[in-house]
Parts: C-alpha cells; structure tokens; sequence
C-alpha cells in the first residue's frame, strides 16, 4: 500500500486528538455511563485503570511516547462540545504476520447525543488515522445484537469474521468430577496433531493477534520446554480419553490482571461428556487461581458449559476492513 501523501480534509473543530493529559476520567466517565450496564467486572476494572491512569502523571509522560508501540488505547479522538467530551473512540494498535493492524475500541457517544453522525464521523477518523500509519486492516468488535452499530461498520467497509462468546467460571475446590467411563490425564504426544487440528477449527488465524493460542506451549518437543524458561509462565494441560482415543484437551495459562484464560480442543460432534469432565476437572485442581475464561463461537457447547459452572459472559462479534479501507481514502 502506498504512503499517503495528501492532506486529510479538515475535521470539525469538536473533533479533536485524544489529550492523554486531560481526557481520560471524562473518557472513562463516559464509557461507564454508556456500557455500565452490560460491563462485568473486567469491564468495570477497565474503567477504573483509566481513571487511575489520568492521574499518574509518570504513566502519562510514559504513554505520550509509546502510543504507536504498544497494545494499549493510548491514542484516539474525542468529540467535544462547550468543553465536555461526549464521543470517543481508541486506537489499539497491534502486529498481525508482521504487519501493523489497528483495534478500534471504546466508540461511545453520549445518550443526548446519538443519531447525529457522531460516532460515524469519529470511526471515519480512527480509519484514516490507521491509514496513513500503513496499516494493513483495522478491526473491531462489537456485542452481537447492536444491530445499528452493525449496520454502520458495514457501511463503512467492515464485514464479519467470527461470532464468539467468553464463558466464566470460579475454582472451587469441591467440584466433583462425574463417574463415567473417561479418563482424565496428560496429553500423549502421539495425539497432539488431531488436537492442533480442533485447536484450529475454534480459534481461527484471523484472530490469533489478538488472542493467540499458546502454540510453542502446546507442542510437544523441545519449543515448549524453551518457550516455558524464556516467558517464565505457567501452563497445563489436560486429556480426556476412552479406551485410548482421544475425545477433547483444555488448555490452561494465567494472565496478569485477568481471568486465567483456557483453550479447549473438541471434535466437531460427541463432544459434550469429555468437554463437561475438562472444564470440572480446571475447575477442581487449579487451587491456587480465582478465575477462568474460555473463548468459543458463539452458541458452541452451551449444555456442558453450563453443566460445569460456567456462565456466558459478552457475545462479541468480530468484524475487519482490510486496506486500503475504501470508503475513508475519498475522504482523504
């Protein structure tokens, strides 16, 4: 893709550059205020790092030089008027096969405000931010029934890639696992291509910039004893078999400041009582964690997600522009 060489049209003077100095507690006011009542607990935790954050002036002078480095909404645009900010959006950026991509997030509008254009004209300039930093796609997500927000996203060049819900659970130590004619036990390396084969039907390429699976970790061989010393985390995993054929595998892998995340590896049917006795089995031997979350397509393995404790959390769906992002380059 070329360079863009030619000046952007001017923005309305209420669109302005997310000013990390002073924007991120009306930012933060404003996505609680918009979201609140949907957000879990990750959400609310979001929403109260922001505000700490506007006010840690050494993590402010830090940001203001790594805003197009690192995976954070460091960046963005806000719309103003008479001095208060009532529309938002971030720039997330990330790599993807070696190339730039960018996340657009947090596209909120003030309820006063909505049905006015704002928060098309506000994507519009997240798009043409993204494009002339190169970037080779922008994505973002959005909660599966927001049907107008959907429909403006199409509008402006997106398409759907992937529907997914994250799923929920506590440890609790006194979880049983049923009596049935499975076994639960280490994963024989002998079956690790049929699970990287179900790993790779629910936890599609296109999305693993964002969410990667914990490939060198799973492998067996000398990359998963390597990648284990050189990123100094843990990691487990566990089987389920009958009479020696493997029926699923669940991954496990804690992450800083979130639920421990797990990866499960089904077939495409007769899933349900190996996937049940995984996720009872997570439940019950990893004592010394809080929180789980497992990220499957929507609508995938509800029965015995449900019968191991799990709630369903947010249903996002997952939607990309690739470049040149056709309809913002007329307006560039």
């Amino acid at each position: 893709m070329t360079a863009i060489s030619a000046p952007m049209l001017s923005q309305p003077s209420h669109l302005r550059t997310l000013n990390l100095l002073r924007d991120l507690p009306a930012v933060a006011d404003l996505v609680e205020l918009c979201f609140g009542e949907t957000m879990d607990a990750e959400g609310h935790s979001y929403v109260d790092q922001m505000r700490k954050a506007g006010r840690d002036h050494s993590f402010l002078r830090w940001a203001l030089t790594a805003i197009d480095t690192v995976s954070m909404p460091l960046s963005g645009y806000v719309w103003e008027e008479a001095g208060r900010v009532i529309g938002n959006v971030s720039l997330i950026p990330f790599v993807n096969s070696r190339k730039k991509v960018y996340l657009i997030a947090n596209v909120v509008v003030h309820p006063d405000h909505r049905r006015k254009g704002i928060a098309r004209a506000l994507t519009t300039r997240a798009m043409q931010h993204a494009l002339q930093r190169q970037a080779s796609a922008v994505w973002l997500h959005v909660r599966e029934k927001n049907d107008a927000a959907i429909a403006l996203y199409r509008q402006l060049g997106f398409h759907e890639v992937a529907t997914r819900t994250t799923w929920k659970a506590i440890i609790d130590r006194g979880t049983e696992v049923p009596g049935q004619d499975l076994m639960i036990s280490k994963r024989k390396r002998r079956d690790w291509p049929i699970q990287k084969e179900w790993l790779q039907r629910l936890y599609p390429a296109e999305l693993d910039w964002y969410q990667p699976v914990p490939w060198n970790s799973l492998r067996p061989g000398l990359s998963r004893l390597v990648d284990q010393l050189l990123v100094e985390f843990e990691f487990r995993q566990w089987a389920a078999y009958r009479d020696g054929k493997l029926l699923g595998a669940l991954a496990w892998r804690p992450v800083a400041g979130r639920p421990d995340q797990l990866w499960a590896a089904i077939p495409p049917t007769s899933y349900e009582p190996a996937l049940k006795a995984l996720l009872l089995e997570a439940r019950r031997t990893l004592i010394r964690r809080s929180n789980l979350a497992l990220d499957l397509p929507a609508a995938l393995a509800v029965t015995p997600l449900t019968e191991a404790g799990f709630q369903a959390g947010r249903t996002l769906t997952w939607m990309q522009c690739p470049a040149p992002f056709s309809e913002v380059t007329r307006k560039i």
